[in-house]
Parts: C-alpha cells; structure tokens; sequence
C-alpha cells in the first residue's frame, strides 16, 4: 500500500476505484464498503483509493474556531495505515482538511478535487456521505454529475450499513463502558493503543511488576477507563501476552497524569524507544487504590491469573 500526503503529486492516477470519509475505527460498517470497493477492482482492472482525512474534519474545524474538538478517536493515523494496508488497499490518500478545502462546493469538490487528482471510473459511497461547504453535498450530488464527468456512483444503501447496526459512535460508548468484547466485536479486531515506549518511574519492579510505559502522542485518542485490562502486545513483529493498566496510580499518592503500563508475560527485554501496539482484550477490574505496594502486589498477582487464564480462552 502506498500512503499519499502530497495532492501535487496525485495527477498520477487514471484508473481507480475509490471511496471517501474519515472511516474512523475501520469497523465492520467500514469494512463491508471496501469490501466492496476491493470486489469491484479485481472484476474491472482498476487501483483502490481510500481517501481519509488528516486531520479529522471536526479537529480541523473546531481548530478553526480556536476550540478544542469534542471527539475522541478510535484510530492514530499509524493505527489506520497498518489495518488498511492488511486488508489489501492499493493507495491511502490523507488529504490535508484545511479552510480551504472546507469551502469546496459540491461541484468543485467532485470537478476540481476528485476527478482532476485522482480521475475515477467508480465512487463507492455510503448513502450517508456529506461533503462540501457547510456538508450541502450528498449522495444526489454524485449521481447528478456523474455522466458530467465520466465515473459511475454506486451507493452503499442504508439497509446495508444498518443491517450491521455499527456505527463509531457505539464503539466509543462500548468502550468507555468497558464493554471490551462488544468494542471489539464491532471493530472486528481488539481495540488498539500504540505509541513509543518511555522510561517511567520504575517502581513496578520493585515488586515483581515491571512495566513498558507507553506514551500515546494523539490527543484526541480514546483512552479506555482506568483499570485493569488483559491485553496481548506487538513489538518488534512479535506478539506477547500481558496485564494492562490505566490510570494515576491511587496507591502511590504521587497525583501524576493518567498512565499507561503494561506488564509483558514471560518477558525480560530492553524496549525504550521502541513503537508498541497494545490489543485490548477484556477489561478485568477498575484502578483501587490500596493501602500499600504489599497489598497492591498481592492484587497484582491474582490480576495475572486471571489474564492469563483469560488470554488461553
């Protein structure tokens, strides 16, 4: 797969099938257009184009305005790069979501930014799918310029999408519930957390615990509630099984940011500075607070078990 950041030099493509939208998640409702859009490519000769945004449109608007955005998302850029180029995607565009690309009128979106760069024979689009100043362009808008400019529109109906009753929306409320296996059943992979792995404060091995400290550097990235989770974790192209933790530590009164460690099973390696992916796979119990380290190792202990045990199911 090859990840474009440059519109300059997208002139390039001439046959290709595409769809658009900020497919945050890459969930079942998602995977069922690409699908699609995949079945259609092999059967007509043509390249997949997925065309996302970076930043996401409600980030780059509310920026805009000098406000923070109130969404929280369910991929990094990375995250999304990594599922889309194993599902077998040709070309991952991210177009740059600015004030002047919010302007755009339907036409001059569809004339000026999709045919001119990327020259489509066909556009798979959700029935949903609004674009354009002020979102006026719909679906109609595609089928009303199509013989205009040379592509076919083919239409993911409502029934479709909602017979997979998936929608980001649910996936956030699932996870911030802690309802891990209803998240992951919706996504269709274990919800994921990555980042680069920075030295803490060590105190985790002091008894028997030591933990990979993760720094996740996008802000608006949904963080689970704090707890315990049972997680499975790539490193290196390696998979290791491991004990999640979230939260700011109550039982060391130390009144730090939220934290994000993972204690690795079988494990006993240098990793600083290297990218970790986290695979959440069940929630285990909240974050408590204990009256000391002793009290908090036996927990720790009796959360192994249960991972671990969890994680063979």
């Amino acid at each position: 797969m090859i990840v474009h950041r440059n519109l300059d030099r997208c002139s390039l493509f001439k046959n290709t099938i595409l769809t658009i939208g900020s497919f945050d998640g890459i969930h079942c409702g998602h995977q069922k257009i690409l699908a699609r859009m995949f079945e259609l490519a092999k059967s007509n000769y043509l390249e997949t184009v997925l065309l996302s945004f970076e930043p996401h449109p409600k980030i780059a608007l509310a920026h805009l305005k000098n406000e923070r955005a109130q969404i929280k998302l369910l991929n990094s850029i990375d995250e999304k790069i990594s599922i889309l180029e194993k599902m077998g995607l040709d070309h991952l565009v991210l177009v740059p979501f600015d004030k002047d690309f919010s302007l755009l009128s339907p036409e001059a979106y569809i004339a000026n930014f999709l045919c001119a760069h990327f020259h489509p024979k066909i556009i798979v689009i959700g029935y949903d799918h609004r674009f354009g100043f002020e979102r006026n362009g719909s679906i109609d808008d595609f089928i009303f310029y199509q013989k205009k400019y040379n592509y076919e529109v083919l239409e993911i109906s409502k029934k479709e999408i909602d017979d997979i009753s998936v929608s980001s929306t649910k996936i956030r409320k699932a996870l911030e519930a802690t309802e891990i296996d209803k998240a992951n059943k919706f996504l269709g992979y274990p919800y994921l957390l990555s980042g680069e792995v920075v030295k803490g404060d060590q105190i985790g091995r002091t008894i028997g615990f030591p933990t990979a400290n993760l720094q996740i550097d996008n802000p608006y990235k949904l963080i689970p509630p704090d707890g315990v989770y049972s997680c499975k974790v790539q490193i290196n192209q390696n998979l290791h099984s491991g004990m999640l933790y979230i939260g700011n530590r109550p039982t060391l009164n130390l009144m730090q940011d939220k934290k994000i460690e993972v204690f690795l099973f079988d494990f006993n390696q240098q990793i600083y500075g290297e990218h970790m992916v986290v695979e959440i796979h069940a929630f285990i119990r909240p974050d408590i607070k204990f009256a000391n380290l002793s009290e908090l190792k036996i927990q720790l202990q009796e959360d192994e078990q249960i991972v671990r045990t969890n994680l063979t199911k």
